[in-house]
């Protein structure tokens, strides 16, 4: 399955009730959306047609997220019956909007990745699906940092260890997509801190010269689960659910941590 294929069934088994993008470039995965959606890219040239509520934002995704209001375009994501139960006014959940589906293929980079992907996380919550593009070079010349090749994917591969060292709490699971598969992460916590608090440790020791040492795992495609089965898990119905109900992580992430983990191993 080819990974814009792979992105259009996601977007149908996820429920997102909005979306975010990371990497514009010319819009083909962009054009996949129907629901409300900012994309962000510092270069795009959309030369395909969109179906959906967008705000494009020509920035970096450093500057968007450093914006007051980053989400004010969006309007979904809310868990409005989690504060009626509380027996709390809703008027201040209004003004934070939790991202539903996000894909992340800015510059590839493990850094720069990385940072995308804990701005992402705090607008997230355990319901949330974050998907990041390129993580399986096909070989080391496609993983160098220093582009010298046609196709890319950079060092972003790094991330799944990262996030397996740094964050166990999450899970992830890698896609075997055509040409360089994906990575899918669950369990987004926006008060968790690690990653900020050690991004400059995680830095000094993954940032290391050409040419990279892609793990045979990563080359191999051992660890990564056919999309087919990943789109198919029976945990999508109750996640959608769960979401929608307002379900709190402390009663229903375990439930969908061993479930992910029954479909792709994951950590």
């Amino acid at each position: 399955m080819k990974r814009h294929e792979f992105l259009k069934e996601l977007h149908k088994v996820s429920g997102n009730r909005n979306y975010l993008e990371i990497g514009v470039n010319d819009g083909r995965s962009l054009r996949l959306s129907r629901v409300p959606t900012i994309a962000v890219d510092p270069a795009f040239k959309v030369v395909t047609e969109i179906r959906c509520d967008v705000h494009l934002v020509k920035a970096t995704s450093d500057e968007f997220f450093a914006r007051d209001n980053p989400l004010s375009h969006l309007k979904g994501g809310r868990h409005p019956l989690r504060n009626l139960r509380r027996g709390r006014s809703p008027l201040g959940y209004w003004r934070r909007t939790v991202l539903d589906l996000s894909f992340i293929d800015g510059m590839h980079l493990f850094e720069y990745a990385l940072r995308d992907f804990m701005n992402i996380e705090r607008h997230s919550d355990w319901t949330s699906v974050i998907v990041f593009d390129d993580m399986l070079p096909r070989n080391v010349d496609e993983a160098a940092r220093d582009r010298h090749t046609g196709a890319w994917t950079g060092d972003v591969y790094k991330i799944a260890e990262i996030l397996g060292r740094y964050r166990p709490d999450l899970v992830t699971v890698q896609v075997d997509t055509h040409p360089t598969g994906q990575l899918v992460v669950f369990g987004a916590d926006r008060r968790n801190t690690v990653l900020r608090d050690r991004y400059d440790e995680i830095v000094a020791e993954y940032d290391v010269p050409d040419p990279q040492k892609v793990p045979e795992t990563i080359l191999d495609r051992a660890g990564a689960v056919a999309p087919e089965a990943l789109l198919g898990a029976g945990f999508w119905r109750p996640l959608t659910r769960a979401r929608a109900l307002g379900v709190g992580r402390s009663r229903g992430w375990e439930p969908l941590r061993k479930a992910v983990e029954g479909v792709g191993g994951g950590h």
